[in-house]
């Protein structure tokens, strides 16, 4: 048995490769997408449901044969007059029934909601994963999580409503309508009319009932958007004590969702008066056409069993059918939500025909780059600077100058608006991101890290080092003499402890120190430092910056400081102010010169910037 299930269930891989091209962003080409790539678990899965449609509307087609033979036959010859009847109804029901559940329910349980459903959650998820850092920066990520696990389980449920509720309704109702002609015509003339008045209540309803459910769904993504943002953020909420605060974030959240969820009711509500009152007539009209053929003698007892068994089952059926429709179209409306952050096309792609970057000697020129982040100003603005080999260059600026937006499109975090980077001579928008960031050590003065292991957040760029070599980078951070003392909630101890989200559970130096043992271990030629080291004690900062300066050797830095002492013994310093750099040189030169950079470090007092804050660069992305 367990041969069978494993059979089923490994019939769609769901890390197939996806089809070429981008993830439609419309409704009907969405689903044809993912559709093709399970058509055939879906199709015999649709042959199961016909089959089932048919074998439910013969049992009381057997129900009725049943009837009339026993009514006229003789108890103590049934058997032999009537047996062979009576045993191919009991193997159709035990076997061929039996049967056809079987397989439905094979299709279903092990091969369609394990496998389809998480094709559709793994693609959507590549494809978001690959979107551009601006991307995340403009929506929850809670939102963004929700619509990916929405879509594989509305897609999937809709599909499986389609061929197993849906389609076999329609098989059962032509069924029905086969035999209810077979026993008189007004029949079908009854249910015809029946199905015109179900078919225009559906038709009146459902596009107003697509229309909330998509509103609805968006309410809800929404909704754990913002109780997303607060748990992630849970120290700020404590620090400000503003659980009251967040309390009015997420009431004003649940209320569009509760008056969604309400609006969506409504139509329901109408669609289930609406089906009652159809219904009510259909039994009656039926019972009265029943009784008055009966006195005709143009029905025998046992089609009257017919009739009003297949009515009954309508009644029933019609009831689940529409509740059925009514989460085809929620489905519909969850859907076509989710398509509009999982097909957004990548702001930032690589190339049709781009190539693997292949550094050289970490050469780095920036010709006419301009960035306003899709404004009209701001940011960069006609950037030219050379970097040549192994040349380590501090960047200095106030807060907003375009020090960071150059880091980001070093990295291609962002595509140009103007003119190209190189770097060894090759133009970075020609290269693929990953192979090009590969190359590049990166620490931030934000340092998040993943909720993992301390080992698999240090050997993040290269997942398959040695463990003696883990070890080795965090002896050169200083990271060692903390990692072997932590544990988690877990017993989980060392380098195998988990650090919660974000690294929550290390403080702001800890969490530096991790992220510096991974550029050591990563070894790229280039390196950008954004405040490497602003998150450390003095006494761990004077220490490690002895690793750095070592690390540095034969490499291309690009070292951005607010506390310029850090980088005044750099080869040489840039100044930066609207985007443009207005200073060049030593710093020794640039004391001499007396300009920005001169003030900048007349200002400072025990090695910081005292300057007023203005907004940051990634405030600017954001918006």
């Amino acid at each position: 048995m367990n041969r069978i299930l494993t059979w089923f269930e490994n019939w769609i891989d769901p890390f197939r490769r996806e089809p070429d091209g981008p993830i439609p962003d419309r409704l009907w080409p969405f689903v044809q997408y993912f559709f093709s790539q399970a058509r055939w678990p879906f199709i015999w899965f649709l042959v199961l449901g016909g089959l089932v449609g048919v074998i439910e509307a013969s049992l009381f087609w057997f129900l009725g044969l049943m009837i009339d033979t026993l009514r006229v036959a003789d108890p103590a010859t049934v058997w032999s007059d009537h047996g062979w009847m009576f045993v191919g109804m009991g193997f159709v029901l035990l076997v061929v029934r039996g049967a056809i559940f079987v397989l439905s329910a094979l299709f279903n349980e092990q091969t369609i909601v394990p496998g389809f459903f998480a094709l559709v959650r793994w693609q959507s998820h590549r494809h978001v994963l690959r979107q551009s850092y601006q991307f995340f920066q403009n929506d929850f990520a809670g939102r963004v999580a929700t619509k990916v696990m929405q879509s594989g389980q509305a897609l999937g449920d809709f599909l499986i409503n389609l061929a197993n509720s849906l389609w076999f309704f329609v098989v059962f109702v032509i069924t029905t309508a086969g035999m209810l002609a077979a026993l008189d015509w007004r029949f079908l003339v009854l249910l015809v009319g029946w199905v015109v008045i179900y078919l225009s209540i559906i038709k009146l309803t459902m596009p107003e009932v697509r229309r909330r459910a998509k509103i609805q769904a968006n309410a809800k993504s929404g909704m754990n958007g913002r109780i997303v943002d607060s748990y992630t953020n849970i120290q700020t909420v404590k620090l400000f004590a503003a659980d009251s605060h967040e309390d009015a974030f997420a009431r004003e959240g649940l209320l569009m969702m509760r008056r969604s969820v309400a609006d969506l009711s409504r139509m329901v509500t109408v669609l289930r008066v609406s089906l009652t009152l159809l219904n009510s007539v259909l039994i009656t009209a039926a019972g009265f056409l029943c009784i008055w053929l009966w006195q005709a003698q143009a029905l025998t007892i046992g089609a009257i069993a017919v009739a009003m068994g297949l009515v009954f089952r309508i009644n029933n059926m019609s009831g689940w059918i529409m509740f059925q429709i009514n989460g085809l179209f929620r489905d519909m409306g969850t859907i076509q939500d989710a398509i509009e952050t999982i097909s957004q096309p990548h702001s930032v792609r690589d190339a049709d025909n781009a190539r693997d970057f292949e550094p050289v000697r970490g050469a780095i020129r920036f010709e006419g780059v301009r960035f306003h982040y899709g404004k009209d100003s701001g940011a960069i603005d006609h950037l030219d600077l050379q970097i040549r080999p192994g040349e380590k260059v501090g960047v200095v600026g106030r807060s907003g100058a375009g020090k960071t937006t150059m880091m980001n499109l070093l990295l291609r975090l962002y595509d140009v608006e103007g003119g190209r980077i190189l770097v060894d001579e090759q133009d970075i928008a020609k290269l693929t991101q990953d192979s090009l960031r590969a190359h590049i050590g990166v620490v931030t003065q934000d340092t998040s890290l993943l909720h993992r292991s301390v080992r698999d957040n240090i050997a993040y760029g290269r997942p398959q080092v040695a463990m003696s070599e883990i070890e080795a980078a965090a002896l050169r951070a200083r990271a060692d003499e903390f990692i072997v003392e932590l544990e988690d909630a877990l017993g989980r101890k060392g380098y195998e402890a988990h650090v919660g989200e974000r690294g929550v559970k290390l403080s702001g130096g800890q969490r530096q120190r991790i992220a510096l043992a991974r550029v050591f271990l990563k070894d790229a030629p280039i390196l950008v430092l954004d405040e490497a080291t602003s998150a450390l004690d003095s006494e761990v900062e004077q220490v490690i910056q002895e690793h750095l300066f070592s690390l540095m050797e034969g490499k291309t830095v690009l070292a951005i400081a607010h506390r310029l002492s850090t980088i005044a013994s750099m080869d040489r310093l840039i100044v930066m102010d609207e985007g443009r750099i207005v200073e060049e040189g030593s710093h020794n030169e640039l004391i001499a010169a007396g300009g920005l950079y001169a003030s900048l470090w007349a200002r400072q007092s025990g090695g910081f910037l005292t300057f007023e804050k203005e907004e940051e660069e990634s405030g600017q992305a954001a918006q």
